[in-house]
C-alpha cells in the first residue's frame, strides 16, 4: 500500500474499489509548526475518466491495483474504436475513442512506445510516449530567414491537431510533437 508522499506521476491506485491513475503531484509545506506536510494530487479514474482532486497528509495509505502495463502499438481506428496491439503475443485490445479523447490528435497508425494499462486482462487507459512524430499537412508558407526570429504560425496535422510552430516550417515537414504539453520540440 502506498503512502500520498511516495506517489509519482503515472502511479495506478484503488480509490472507493475504482482503479485511478495519478495525472499530478504537488506538495504543500505548511507554515505553522508541527504541521504535516500535505499532497495536492490530481487523480482520473481509468474506468469513468472522471478527474478528482484530493489533499491528503504524507503518510495517508491508498490502496493498491493489480494493473499490468504493456507495450502497446496503435494499429486503426473504426468508427468510435481504436484498436492496439500487443508487441509481444500480438493480442488486440479495443478502447472507446471517447475514453481516449484527450490523447487521440497524438495518434497515428503503426504508433509504436504506447503503454497500455490493464486490469484484469481489459484495458482501461493508455499512456503515449514522451513525443510522437507528426506530418504537417496545412500551414502558411515559410517565411525566408525567420529562423532568426522567435515567431510562430499555425500548424495543421493529419490527426486534427493543431499547434504553434515556428515560421520556417513548410507543409509535409515532420517535426517532434511533446504529449503532455502539446507543444513544437524540433524538425524530426
Amino acid at each position: 500500500m502506498p503512502k500520498a508522499c511516495d506517489l509519482k506521476r503515472g502511479e495506478v491506485v484503488g480509490i472507493k474499489g475504482l482503479p485511478h491513475i495519478v495525472r499530478q503531484v504537488e506538495a504543500k509545506s505548511p507554515s505553522s509548526r508541527g504541521a504535516s506536510t500535505l499532497y495536492k494530487i490530481r487523480f482520473t479514474n481509468l474506468q469513468t475518466g472522471q478527474k478528482l482532486d484530493e489533499s491528503l497528509k504524507g503518510d495517508d495509505f491508498l490502496k493498491d491495483i493489480d494493473c499490468v502495463r504493456t507495450q502497446v502499438q496503435y494499429s486503426y481506428r473504426d468508427g468510435d474504436i481504436c484498436t492496439f496491439m500487443d508487441e509481444e503475443d500480438y493480442s488486440q485490445y479495443s478502447l472507446n475513442s471517447g475514453d481516449i479523447k484527450e490523447q487521440l490528435p497524438y495518434l497515428t497508425e503503426g504508433l509504436e512506445g504506447i503503454t497500455a494499462l490493464l486490469v484484469d486482462d481489459a484495458i482501461l487507459g493508455i499512456e503515449l510516449p514522451q513525443s510522437v512524430v507528426l506530418v504537417i499537412t496545412d500551414t502558411s508558407p515559410g517565411i525566408k530567414g525567420a529562423t532568426a526570429t522567435g515567431r510562430t504560425k499555425s500548424a495543421m496535422f493529419s490527426t486534427g491537431l493543431e499547434i504553434q510552430v515556428p515560421e520556417y516550417l513548410e507543409n509535409g515537414e515532420q517535426v517532434k510533437v511533446n504529449t503532455a504539453t502539446g507543444k513544437f520540440i524540433s524538425r524530426a
